[in-house]
């Protein structure tokens, strides 16, 4: 592909990142140097509000980037839960790092490069920018919020570089160019909302983050709430700025709700847990996010988050010897880690998951990398059996049920050892066959838009 220099880059882009989606420049370089290091891009918050967040994806890509390095490899092949599980849930071996017998990919070494975007989504425009063009990565990784992914995604289509996102999201991504190892809603919100109606009731209400991660999360609720027997009686979306839940609160307790489900995010709306436990409000709380990524059962006194009833791919508290080893390597490295959350294994997996791609390719040449992630391929992470569906770029979870009690012991109350990324596939998803750009939301399905 014709190559595009960062001045033809910066002249095309006179209209300004406002308006990035409208560009029209040739793809920049996509095949490997296949000398050197392999340049892996990552773009994680190192400070602003979802430091709390970023800096441990940031540090599980480091670890697995040293153990590459070091010539080892999680367990993979294309068949399902099983071929190192008992009974498709648990492994019977202590670890599923393995020797690999290549120092690196192919004999190079990873060169990590990771700017900090700073929770900004014009920094991560402008870095994905630079990532791609400037520093000529070979792949792209990061992101926390589902706003700075829709920034950088744009830029990512038109480069035509390979990007991972390495979140639990709302779902919905189908982009030829980008791979999805986190939870997404018929992963965490449906079996949570199952979860909760059956054991608290029917009545429900959703503070939401004011962006799209909170609107179409609310949105799946919405859509999925009759069909389980459940109602919403209240919802209100929270701009990332408020720290005060005085009147949110109120609201609650005014529509007599059985139950909350739960979409606030952010350091900010963490306040929200130690306000509610002062006033009294005493509900219990699904979500798709506590607990295993802001591990606010960890950084408040108890009982703030008593009731709080979680989906999660992954907790630092799995009781596998799998976890345990996984947990064991994580810090002996990072000791003084506050907590390993689901996004941190996240970003580990993708990150070995990328380095097994481009050993079956025997390049790190992107078309060749992702015809092999296309191909069927599943590895063995320390939380279970994961698999990149072809179809969606997204992966099956091995998804537990997570309950925190009032001294914020968590407990795994349910458990599903495989599920798949479903929901696009059943809207006609096949980047396979029919590469797309988009993000679809539950309003794109005629069985989910009668409602909401």
């Amino acid at each position: 592909m014709p190559r595009t220099t960062r001045r033809q880059f910066l002249a095309g882009s006179a209209a300004g990142i406002a308006a990035v989606g409208t560009l029209g420049f040739p793809a920049i370089k996509v095949r490997a140097a296949e000398n050197g290091p392999v340049k892996f891009g990552l773009l994680e918050d190192q400070s602003g509000n979802f430091a709390l967040f970023g800096l441990p994806k940031l540090h599980a890509t480091q670890l697995a980037i040293k153990e590459i390095n070091d010539g080892f490899t999680l367990l993979s092949g294309p068949t399902g839960p099983g071929g190192t599980g008992k009974d498709g849930a648990y492994s019977e071996l202590a670890d599923t790092l393995v020797e690999s017998g290549d120092k690196g990919i192919n004999g190079r070494q990873l060169e990590l490069i990771s700017p900090d975007p700073q929770s900004e989504p014009r920094m991560y425009q402008q870095l994905t920018k630079r990532l791609g063009l400037e520093d000529e990565v070979d792949v792209i990784m990061g992101a926390f919020a589902s706003a700075n992914r829709e920034a950088m995604r744009p830029v990512i289509d038109q480069m035509k570089k390979m990007y991972w996102y390495n979140n639990q999201y709302e779902g919905g991504v189908a982009d030829k160019y980008t791979f999805c190892t986190g939870a997404v809603a018929e992963q965490q919100i449906i079996p949570a909302m199952q979860y909760c109606i059956s054991k608290f009731g029917k009545r429900i209400y959703i503070p939401a983050a004011d962006y799209n991660f909170g609107q179409l999360s609310a949105m799946w609720t919405r859509a999925m709430a009759p069909l389980l027997g459940g109602e919403v009686v209240g919802q209100e979306f929270i701009p990332l700025s408020v720290t005060d839940f005085t009147s949110t609160i109120a609201r609650i307790e005014q529509a007599k709700a059985d139950w909350l489900m739960m979409y606030i995010t952010g350091q900010n709306h963490a306040n929200f847990y130690p306000q509610a436990n002062a006033a009294g409000l005493k509900r219990p709380m699904g979500s798709s996010i506590n607990l295993a990524q802001g591990y606010e059962h960890k950084r408040f006194a108890a009982p703030a988050l008593a009731g709080m009833n979680v989906a999660v791919s992954y907790m630092e508290e799995i009781p596998t010897p799998r976890n345990q080893a996984f947990v064991k390597r994580f810090r002996a490295m990072f000791p003084d880690e506050p907590y390993i959350q689901q996004e941190a294994h996240s970003a580990y997996v993708a990150t070995h998951l990328y380095a097994v791609a481009c050993r079956l390719a025997k390049t790190t040449e992107q078309g060749a990398v992702m015809e092999v992630l296309e191909s069927g391929i599943g590895i063995e992470a320390p939380a279970g059996w994961m698999f990149m569906d072809p179809a969606t770029h997204h992966m099956s979870q091995h998804i537990r049920m997570a309950s925190c009690d009032e001294n914020h012991n968590i407990t795994f109350v349910q458990e599903w050892p495989s599920i798949e990324p479903w929901w696009t596939r059943r809207l006609g998803v096949n980047l396979v066959k029919n590469p797309e750009f988009k993000q679809y939301t539950p309003a794109d399905d005629p069985a989910f838009k009668q409602f909401i």
